[in-house]
């Protein structure tokens, strides 16, 4: 976790920017204006939809790594917006996170793996690439934790390997989270505070020079008393906290996911970042594809600021 924490250092800012994009999300005519060019590259017109917003993504994306790089430290691309659009999707995918690397971002893959044996493996060699060839070009992944050790111990080498990391689920943002994590065990515990101690445990052989270990916890900004006992029962434990902003967290809501020097965790904000320009006021459906993407960038780049800044006066 130590690049992590130097690249927040570095922009003394501790969030990450979750690229996140979807149809709504994009402007439309930043999707129309490839459709000439996507129909001139398919070999059958009914790939050309999937196509055509696989381009828009990536062009879409590059829009706001372009305006937050050097404000974020990292950026968090969720898989499955591109998966949906399938192989043209899971390319973009692997550009984007390719493309953010280059302009110097951690680029943490938020693809929520989770099984064992030679599958969990195999998930993990996103973190090692194959021989000499990475072709995912990314620093961290998540990872779900149902499995138990065997799901996990294969990222954990993977890292350990590569000099990389691991977020592990353990009290998520959304509201039916807690029909499994707050559950009681026999001994006392929930759920949660249980996979919370797993994951300490996990981590413990590879804590490096900043005092946090290689495996992290997604601990929900939602849920910020529970946030906050988890700090204490994790000191080694980076956090990794979605829920920020479009899902009703604070900058309030999460300092106690701090630890006392005002580090331990980074916090993820997607549609308030990506999606500001459609509550700019500034958006019109006569523009350009080149005047939306400006807007996109700018907006963007307003809002990272802006939540740096809400960030920075509760550390």
């Amino acid at each position: 976790m130590d690049r992590l924490i130097e690249a927040i250092d570095t922009t003394q800012n501790p969030s990450v920017v979750g690229l996140d994009p979807t149809e709504a999300l994009v402007p439309a005519q930043v999707v129309a204006s490839f459709a000439d060019e996507v129909r001139e590259s398919v070999e059958n017109e009914d790939e050309l939809p999937a196509a055509q917003l696989a381009v828009a993504y990536f062009e879409f994306n590059r829009t706001i790594i372009d305006a937050v790089a050097g404000i974020v430290p990292a950026v968090k691309p969720q898989i499955a917006m591109y998966e949906a659009l399938g192989s043209a999707g899971v390319d973009v995918y692997a550009m984007t996170c390719e493309y953010a690397r280059e302009r110097g971002l951690y680029v943490l893959a938020d693809v929520k793996r989770g099984d064992i044996g030679s599958t969990a493996a195999a998930y993990a060699r996103m973190l090692t690439g194959v021989g000499e060839h990475d072709p995912w070009n990314i620093d961290a992944v998540t990872v779900n934790p149902y499995l138990g050790t065997d799901g996990i111990t294969p990222f954990v080498d993977a890292a350990a390997q590569t000099d990389k990391d691991l977020f592990v689920l353990v009290r998520t943002s959304n509201p039916s989270s807690s029909e499994l994590q707050m559950l009681d065990l026999a001994n006392g515990k929930k759920v949660y505070e249980h996979v919370a101690d797993l994951v300490e445990g996990w981590g413990a052989e590879t804590i490096g020079k900043y005092g946090y270990s290689r495996v992290g916890a997604v601990v929900g900004a939602t849920h910020p008393e529970e946030g906050k006992a988890l700090r204490k029962r994790m000191p080694h434990t980076f956090f990794l906290v979605p829920g920020y902003g479009a899902q009703g967290g604070t900058a309030a809501d999460v300092r106690g996911m701090f630890d006392a020097d005002g580090s331990g965790a980074i916090v993820n904000s997607s549609r308030g970042i990506i999606g500001a320009w459609r509550k700019s006021g500034k958006y019109s459906e006569t523009m350009s594809a080149s005047e939306a993407l400006e807007l996109v960038g700018e907006t963007a780049q307003a809002a990272a600021i802006d939540m740096r800044d809400n960030l920075r006066a509760v550390l």
